[in-house]
């Protein structure tokens, strides 16, 4: 694969993840009062919440510390991904990662904490950005265990 073709890949599953993400949360934030819950099926309730951490509610308040986390983990990313473009389904979790961190940026901007909507027993709520960034980790390694080290061939091409 080109490394062209990677790049177009990864932006469409980008484009994909943050389009899903800010449309779920202006409907859950248009239909549900700030700290109402809905009971949706057993005990899966929609939520209409805010998180000042990371995903799943961790650094909670972390302020600095979060942008700095949020801002080295992109960069690292999308310096792999300019490294090993054309390494098989690499774009997938690249694309996954970073629609999922602008989709959480952008409430961050905008309302000084991220929006979360999905509430499960036992777990701290959750968005679609948070559930694209879960993903896209775990796909990842898999992609980096499958295909092993980034190739010289992978290198050369991106």
């Amino acid at each position: 694969m080109s490394a062209r073709t990677g790049w177009l890949r990864a932006g469409a599953v980008f484009a994909g993840v943050l389009l899903a993400d800010q449309a779920v949360k202006a409907i859950v934030v248009s239909s549900l009062a700030r700290g109402e819950e809905r009971e949706i099926v057993a005990h899966i309730k929609l939520v209409n919440v805010r998180n000042t951490g990371v995903a799943f509610g961790q650094l909670q308040n972390g302020g600095v510390i979060v942008g700095v986390v949020i801002a080295l983990a992109v960069i690292a990313l999308l310096v792999y991904f300019a490294r090993c473009g054309s390494q098989p389904w690499i774009w997938l979790p690249t694309g996954l990662l970073l629609g999922g961190a602008l989709g959480n940026i952008v409430d961050r901007l905008r309302e000084g904490a991220v929006i979360d909507f999905i509430k499960l027993p036992h777990w701290p709520a959750f968005n679609v950005a948070d559930s694209a960034i879960t993903v896209g980790v775990v796909v990842l390694l898999i992609v980096m265990e499958r295909e092993g080290r980034c190739s010289d061939a992978a290198r050369r091409d991106a």
